[in-house]
């Protein structure tokens, strides 16, 4: 299958929706957990209210010094990024909430930790339990693997467990893993910078070498459990330090592995299109890309709230429900919108190895001094005249919002009927302070297959973002997965498929249920 092929049959219409699976098979709902029976396991501390940098610094560049490379702080980074963050319940029922978002919290990802031996962790490859904060080794542990890591980094891995959503969500679930990988890799980001670590997507590695590393491909580690999809490979710690890959593939390759993955469904839907898609974006090794210019840039707006990192990430919530009434100022929009501008050293897009090729098709609705109606971010004020080219030739394109903020009025109107049509009828999309859709080149994907998720994933990074400044202005987010492509597309006068909306959100005054109870995470 070609990607056109897959993203127009995954594509929601007024007509019909995406292929689905008709209803929620609950005796078949996914384990949330994914355990390899058998592996020892390192219970890791818990360290996080320790840790006293500031979202606010974070946001603005200003990283703590640099945090020893040792096992609680390593236990610190995964707190901060996808352990639990709380329990809910209502009426007997009990489901867990994590740092990271997910679509239907579902959480397709799983994490792998690849390091050296430290104090009270052997050297070698180990899986993240996020409901047990333990870390699961997966190799037998020797100082073998020590060689291969410059000082003060570590590998991580994510993969996708596409069954996980493709249970609630059918076709387009490839589509919503992407968008967790995303999710992930800002949540990491934004715990190492805590740390005073810096984040770095390893663009060149393949696929493959992220199957080896993480002992994917081990057939009888998995036998019937369901398998995992590689996603991206990060180094974490020490920004110069250098890993060797090959090294520490051909340790994978002899090293003895430990545990047996458990089955999450006792039967399964098969979803063809995901397995073919997955199959035509496979990643094969390339040349490193050369570090995008970021231009220079003021420092954002500060935050209605000053809370630390760790106050923050475990307060984040998805908002099921805005109440249609709270604005916020046009400040604090623009403050909220200058932190998704790519700035040299600063978390999480200084982890992305390409300059932004994802920008932001805003309706403003209840911001204060700002003039309701449909605005364009652009994430590069250089590709201003080529995505201008792509939308309607009427669009007014009035420049708004600080100088350096590239904000772009398209036309000024009560859009707010537009927003909740577009995005499934889901009124959470009209009652909110702004909606938005995200703009991906597309043409990208068409061109290099591997693309596609990426792009997927940089939307996941600027969602993520987007939920934690929503949280510092005292307000809540959400990401909308289900939208009506086309239609989007048709209103904002696109022509052709080198643009493509990827992923909608929007920010508001949540409405809080009441009849949940809220417990620990642990």
């Amino acid at each position: 299958m070609d990607i056109p092929s897959y993203h127009q049959r995954s594509k929601h219409r007024l007509d019909a929706y995406a292929p689905g699976p008709g209803r929620l098979d609950w005796a078949n709902q996914p384990d949330p957990w994914r355990r390899f029976e058998g592996a020892p396991r390192v219970q890791l501390p818990f360290g996080a209210d320790g840790v006293q940098t500031h979202y606010e610094d974070v946001r603005q560049g200003l990283r703590p010094p640099v945090a020893a490379l040792t096992l609680p702080n390593l236990a610190v980074l995964f707190e901060l990024s996808l352990a639990l963050s709380a329990w809910k319940e209502f009426q007997g029922s009990r489901w867990a909430l994590r740092c990271n978002p997910s679509s239907g919290n579902l959480h397709p990802t799983e994490a792998y930790l690849v390091a050296p031996t430290l104090p009270g962790l052997a050297g070698g490859v180990h899986h993240y339990l996020s409901r047990d904060h333990v870390l699961e080794q997966r190799t037998a542990g020797g100082t073998d693997w020590d060689a291969a890591f410059g000082e003060g980094a570590i590998l991580v891995a994510l993969s996708s467990i596409h069954w996980r959503e493709a249970w609630k969500y059918g076709m387009r679930a490839y589509r919503y893993c992407q968008h967790d990988c995303g999710h992930a890799i800002a949540a990491i980001s934004v715990a190492a910078a805590a740390l005073g670590w810096a984040v770095r997507v390893i663009d060149h590695a393949s696929d493959d070498d992220i199957v080896r590393l993480a002992g994917l491909d081990r057939d009888a580690d998995y036998g019937d459990a369901e398998r995992e999809a590689p996603d991206v490979l990060l180094q974490v710690g020490d920004a110069a330090a250098r890993v060797d890959i090959d090294a520490l593939l051909a340790l994978a390759a002899d090293a003895r592995w430990q545990g047996q993955a458990n089955r999450l469904s006792e039967s399964h839907v098969e979803w063809r299109d995901i397995d073919a898609v997955a199959a035509a974006v496979r990643k094969p090794r390339s040349a490193p890309a050369a570090a995008p210019a970021c231009p220079a840039l003021p420092a954002p707006a500060a935050t209605v709230r000053d809370l630390s990192v760790a106050t923050l990430v475990r307060q984040r919530r998805s908002a099921v429900a805005f109440d249609g009434v709270t604005t916020m100022s046009s400040d604090a929009f623009f403050a909220m919108l200058d932190v998704l501008l790519p700035r040299s050293g600063v978390p999480p897009f200084d982890a992305w190895p390409e300059a932004p090729q994802v920008h932001l098709a805003i309706f403003a609705h209840r911001v204060t001094g700002l003039e309701p109606g449909l605005y364009l971010l652009l994430r590069d004020a250089a590709a201003l005249d080529e995505v201008r080219a792509a939308l309607r030739e009427d669009w007014l394109w009035v420049k708004t919002g600080p100088a350096h903020l590239p904000l772009y009025l398209l036309i000024p109107y009560d859009l707010r009927a537009s927003a909740e049509l577009v995005s499934c009828h889901q009124e959470i999309a009209a009652d909110s302070c702004f909606a938005l859709g995200m703009l991906a080149r597309f043409g990208l994907a068409q061109r290099e297959a591997w693309r596609y998720p990426q792009l997927y994933r940089e939307c996941g990074m600027v969602g993520h973002m987007l939920y934690l400044e929503a949280e510092a202005a005292g307000l809540r987010g959400t990401g909308i997965g289900c939208f009506f492509d086309d239609v989007m597309h048709e209103l904002l006068g696109l022509a052709g498929d080198e643009w493509q909306s990827l992923y909608h959100f929007t920010v508001g005054g949540p409405v809080e249920d009441s009849r949940l109870s809220s417990l620990p995470p642990y």
